[in-house]
Formats: structure tokens, sequence, C-alpha cells
């Protein structure tokens, strides 16, 4: 199936996100975290049937989803849940924002490793908390957490796994000390697992909630098809929150915030956890040599340093060796454009997608390195 991904459409003037930033411009978008490729075909052939057949009104989840998410999360995880611990979400920003709403009293703490998927350092502040910065570690040439320096008084942790943007699988053993932690300090557990079935090395996602029941019992666990099967702009997501105090507290707050899911949505996420295997594993054979030329490429960039991680389409490229001060603007004079690590809360960074064709990645790439050897 690798020519699927190959041929992937042009997305000028369709109103992407990702391209419209640099529309009229030489600048090759590598940006935003959606990829260029087209669903799986059997969703799209879903939404068609859909679009010819169904009445575009106000939707709930079937029973018929609700099963599927039930089977798709013990066959993949290991973990058992009850279908009504799902509560059906627009997207995962909301949610983050509800759940630092209904954690602790005003002005408390909100934990967040850095660097972090940019939402999560503003959300505290929306809900009037205060973001703890938690800074990974560098351990054996991989990122790592490091909660011994957290000392101030929270309510929550704002964790992310597979990690955004380093694409860190946390192992048992790290899942545990977060557990440990909110245990001890009677922390709410926020786990934005979006990027989990994205695996590109021999790893096993474990969602921290199916560590115990005491764990599950303080988790909000945050997940959609939406990364993996390219449909974001369907705008559906998912909680499984198995504590039903906390879970109706969720769903209290979220009123009047959280919008309703589209039908397009739910068809889709049906689809995609149902049928879509097959697509998924050539999805991931084909970002592995992505992240490969990756590697290769940032061998002949002096000063940057790529420690790949073992999830997700995103490279978190370190550049403060390189001696420039802003390393966004410096590729995007050289025709690429990347996510800036200051939005990230490290600045010095910068974030590439490299899902995309293979001939873009490496149209993309060779300027960059064509760049840092004219600066070096």
């Amino acid at each position: 199936m690798t020519e699927w991904f190959d041929r992937a459409p042009s997305r000028q003037h369709t109103g992407s996100l990702k391209w419209a930033k640099y529309q009229g411009r030489d600048i090759l978008p590598l940006w935003v975290a959606d990829m260029d490729f087209q669903p799986p075909p059997q969703i799209v052939s879903a939404l068609e049937r859909w679009a010819l057949d169904g009445v575009p009104g106000y939707c709930v989840a079937t029973s018929g989803l609700r099963d599927v998410m039930v089977a798709a999360l013990k066959e993949r995880y290991a973990w058992e849940i009850d279908g009504d611990a799902l509560v059906w979400l627009p997207g995962l920003v909301p949610a983050l924002n509800v759940v630092t709403r209904i954690s602790g009293e005003l002005n408390s703490g909100a934990i967040s490793n850095v660097p972090i998927y940019p939402p999560f350092l503003t959300a505290p502040g929306n809900a009037g908390r205060t973001l703890v910065r938690n800074p990974l570690a560098i351990e054996e040439g991989r990122y790592a957490l490091d909660l011994s320096e957290i000392r101030e008084a929270c309510s929550a942790f704002m964790f992310c796994n597979p990690q955004n943007p380093t694409g860190r699988v946390f192992t048992r053993p790290e899942l545990e000390q977060v557990a440990e932690l909110c245990l001890e300090r009677d922390l709410l557990l926020c786990s934005d697992e979006i990027h989990c079935d994205l695996l590109l090395d021999d790893v096993q996602h474990l969602p921290i909630a199916s560590l115990s029941a005491e764990i599950a019992d303080r988790t909000i666990t945050l997940m959609a098809p939406s990364k993996t099967y390219n449909v974001p702009g369907l705008c559906c997501a998912f909680a499984v929150i198995p504590n039903r105090a906390l879970r109706r507290k969720f769903v209290r707050s979220g009123r009047g915030l959280l919008a309703e899911v589209s039908a397009p949505g739910f068809v889709a996420c049906e689809v995609a956890y149902r049928d879509c295997e097959e697509w998924r594993q050539a999805l991931l054979a084909y970002l592995r040599v992505n992240r490969q030329l990756v590697v290769d490429a940032v061998s002949a960039m002096p000063g940057v340093r790529y420690l790949p991680g073992e999830a997700t389409y995103l490279a978190w490229l370190d550049c403060r060796g390189a001696g420039m001060e802003y390393p966004h603007a410096f590729f995007e004079r050289a025709g690429v454009g990347l996510s800036d690590g200051k939005d990230f809360g490290q600045p010095g960074f910068v974030r590439l997608n490299f899902g995309c064709r293979k001939a873009l990645l490496e149209q993309a790439l060779a300027r960059m390195v064509a760049a840092m050897k004219e600066v070096g």
C-alpha cells in the first residue's frame, strides 16, 4: 500500500490549515500535526455512503460504536473498560481545558512535562490555575521523566503519552512513577494518549489507567482516531473515565464548552477502529522510512540533534548547538515551515512533521541541510 501514501493529493487551495499558512510562498509546510495522506479507503467509502444516505442531524454514539471501542481497547492494550466510561468529545483541546476547571481550587497547580503540546501550557491559566513545568531529562540518549524536583502544591498532573513533541513512549516503571506521585499527592491525572496507535518501534503502549484500579479511579484518559487515521477535521475524540462521580463532574463542567461530535466523526471513528488495521500497519511502515530520512538528514546538520522517539510522525530537533537564536525563522527562510519550539515551552528547538510524501520530505530536508551548510 506504499503507493497510497506516495500519491497523497495536493492540499493547496483546499482550506487546509497546514498549507494555507504559507500559501503563495515557496515554503514547504511540515508544522501542524496532521498528515498529508488521505484517510483509509474504508473511511472514505463510509463517509460517501453517509453523505448519500444519511440525514445530517444531531447524533449520539451508537451501541455499535461503543462496542467497537471497548473491543479495540481490549485487543490493542489489554485494557478492559465498561462502555459507560466513554465520554464523546469534539476534540482533546477543549477536554484539557475542562479537566483543569475541575482540578482543585483557583490558583492550584497543574503539572506538565516540558516540552509539551502548547494547549497544556495554556489550559491551567484559562481555568485560573497555575502551570507547574516539569522539564524532561535526557538519559541514555532519550527523553525521560524526572519527577524528583516537583515541590509545588498541585491538584492535577496533565500527562502526555506517547509524548508530544518528543515521541517518547513511557515504560511501565516510568508510568508507575507518575501513578505513585498522583496517589501520594491526591492528584487528578489527565493522560493525553492520542498518539498511542502510532508506535514506530517494538514497544508496547500501556494506558496509565490500566495500571491499577486505584489510578484508574482518578484518571481521565483522552484518545481519538484523528492522528492515526488522519481525520482531525471530523472532530471526534473520546475520554475514558471509569470513576462514575468523576465522569459526571467532567460532563457537567463541560456543558456549554464542549460541542457535539459530528455525525461524520462518529462514522469515521467506528470504521477506523473496526476495519482499518491493514492500512494502519502500512502507514507505520511508511513513517518508519520517513523517520530514517530525518535521522540521516540531521546527521548532516552541524549542531542539530535529534533523539528519535518510539512513536508519532513528529521529530523534535534541538538546534541550540548550531548557534542560531531563532531556528524556526532560520528554516522558514530556507523554505521549510516547522513548529517553533518556544510554543512547546522550549526555545531553540523546532518540531518537524514527517507525515507526508517521501518526495516532499526529501525536498524539505535537502533545503534544511543546504541552509545549515551555508552557515557552517
